[in-house]
């Protein structure tokens, strides 16, 4: 915090309020400074912890920062398409999902590139792949929209 105020009462709030330090006028910008980098100093030393998170459903487990995944507690390697295409499809279980949505979301190409048939076959490739890893019920076919993960159940 930095502020005209100097009175012990005023820092003691400041501090109180959640400031990491206080400077009150007038004040030189070497202190100030230094002060940065000491306060950047100590977050760089404790970074925040990443978020761990997992999608559960029954007995398949797919850990989103670690790219790992589970089926009946036993690690399941994947791909590096074949686990983006799964957490793509994990992270809204139940919902369905044309070809052409996965081509764009998954492996990232336009409209225009997937209207030839291979690439949408280049999908059923990999979604055959994941159902010979993870086993079949694991991604369903909707017929006449394309493919979703199964629901919690």
């Amino acid at each position: 915090m930095l502020t005209a105020r100097s009175d012990e009462t005023d820092q003691l709030v400041g501090l109180g309020v959640g400031a990491d330090d206080y400077m009150s006028k007038p004040f030189s910008m070497r202190t100030l400074v230094a002060r940065v980098h000491a306060l950047l100093r100590r977050v760089e030393r404790h970074p925040a912890p990443t978020p761990t998170v997992v999608h559960e459903f029954d007995d398949v487990r797919v850990d989103e920062h670690a790219r790992r995944v589970f089926r009946d507690g036993d690690e399941v390697h994947l791909t590096r398409t074949e686990f983006d295409l799964l957490l793509f499809l994990a992270r809204r279980p139940g919902a369905a999902f044309a070809r052409d949505r996965l081509l764009s979301d998954v492996w990232g190409w336009s409209r225009d590139d997937s209207m030839t048939s291979v690439p949408s076959r280049t999908v059923d490739s990999h979604v055959k792949a994941l159902r010979r890893k993870l086993g079949s019920d694991v991604v369903r076919t909707v017929h006449g929209v394309g493919y979703a993960f199964r629901a919690r159940g």
